[in-house]
């Protein structure tokens, strides 16, 4: 398989999971986009957010591409832990996912301008491991958005229930919700049996 067949490869699953993660904000209100549902107050435009930075940092300064002229407060050193995983009342949903979709622009310039071998550096990583190749970043932020479409994933099924791997693709068997409710009270009953059988 040549470079450019790798890429395309890599781009297909790195596209995959990033519709993903958008398409989990549709049909959506402001407040349950915004929603904290987790005790570390995950949620779902801030996951969006959070992606935007993770290419727009690894496709771009790593690689001496960078994308802002003057970045955003919380994509700087000096922005409060956790700035990128929520977005405040001022910066508006079609904010962050047009700068989501200008991120994969980037990325995606980046990606057609270098060989897979190419060489950058990852400047907030320990010095000893700041040298990656592109390949290395590709399959890192897969991984990485992959990680977090599926964190939306559960966040929108606690949200409204909604399901699905893509649009129109639950990867789900079928069943009714009669169904799944049996289905989960199977699964609570054997949680239980196992734990008593667990438990001295």
């Amino acid at each position: 398989m040549g470079e450019s067949e790798q890429k395309t490869d890599l781009l297909h699953y790195l596209q995959a999971a990033r519709d993903a993660l958008l398409w989990k904000l549709d049909g959506l209100s402001e407040y349950d986009v915004r929603r904290p549902h987790t005790p570390t107050g995950t949620n779902l435009l801030g996951l969006v957010k959070h992606a935007s930075g993770v290419e727009l940092g690894y496709f771009g300064s790593t690689f001496g591409r960078p994308f802002f002229d003057e970045p955003p407060s919380w994509f700087t050193e000096v922005a409060e832990p956790n700035a990128d995983m929520w977005a405040t009342a001022d910066e508006s949903r079609e904010q962050i996912v047009e700068l989501y979709r200008q991120a994969w622009r980037h990325s995606d310039t980046t990606i057609a301008a270098l060989a897979l071998d190419a060489t950058g550096h990852v400047p907030w990583w320990p010095e000893e491991r700041r040298k990656v190749t592109l390949h290395h970043v590709l399959v890192r932020v897969i991984a990485d958005t992959q990680r977090h479409a599926g964190h939306a994933d559960i966040i929108r099924e606690l949200t409204d229930g909604a399901v699905g791997m893509t649009k129109g693709n639950s990867s789900l068997p079928p069943g009714d919700q009669a169904w799944w409710e049996d289905h989960r009270r199977q699964l609570e009953r054997v949680a239980r049996e196992a734990d008593r059988r667990d438990t001295p």
